[in-house]
């Protein structure tokens, strides 16, 4: 294989667009040709970066998270886990209304049977910060499925907000605030005091 055919530059293009295609015409729509059409390439260069159409969806949705994943490493960790918990709330907000296509396509299509799920790794990321939450004493203390429930209820919090946001249901200005208010609560109803997760989530700031 050339350092042509495999330019990472042509690579990326092809998953944004096909991002694109995912988000705006449905599965159905994305072909090899109209693939190739949009990036003003050749057929040839889909199948020597993807080999197929299966391919290309499973790339889109592992390059999402990846993305995904990657700015919240940048977050860090500190010593409140519930800090950390509304800093990341925040940051998957802002990945999805600053990528509406690339999020939109990373939710169209179900991993196929017998593959790992990219999206599992955040999931595991989230229920990780929850357990910090009991761990610490913020949180009451809990066995699981509990502590599962509760990382699936924020994340469908967190995904509901960034759909809103996109679908323009909720106004922009007031989206960050209310995915804040809506962590506060849901951190007082899983244990926390309100002090202290007023503080945490700084929703008095």
């Amino acid at each position: 294989m050339s350092p042509r055919s495999a330019d990472p530059a042509v690579r990326a293009a092809l998953l944004d667009a096909a991002a694109r295609i995912l988000a705006t015409d449905g599965p159905g729509a994305l072909s090899t040709r109209r693939l190739a059409a949009e990036v003003g390439a050749s057929t040839m260069a889909v199948y020597t970066h993807f080999g197929s159409m299966d391919q290309v969806r499973q790339a889109v949705r592992r390059d999402g998270f990846a993305r995904l994943g990657a700015d919240l490493d940048a977050l860090g960790r500190t010593d409140d886990p519930l800090a950390d918990l509304t800093a990341g709330a925040l940051t998957y907000l802002d990945f999805g209304l600053a990528r509406p296509e690339l999020y939109r396509a990373m939710f169209v299509d179900r991993p196929p049977a017998g593959t790992e799920d990219p999206g599992n790794d955040l999931f595991q990321r989230l229920l990780g910060t929850v357990r910090r939450c009991i761990d610490a004493g913020r949180f009451e203390a809990a066995a699981d499925p509990l502590p599962v429930g509760w990382a699936a209820e924020l994340w469908t919090m967190q995904h509901g907000m960034v759909v809103l946001a996109l679908g323009e249901v909720v106004p922009a200005a007031q989206i960050r605030f209310l995915l804040t208010d809506m962590t506060y609560r849901l951190a007082v109803g899983f244990g926390d005091s309100p002090a202290a997760a007023r503080r945490s989530t700084g929703i008095d700031g």
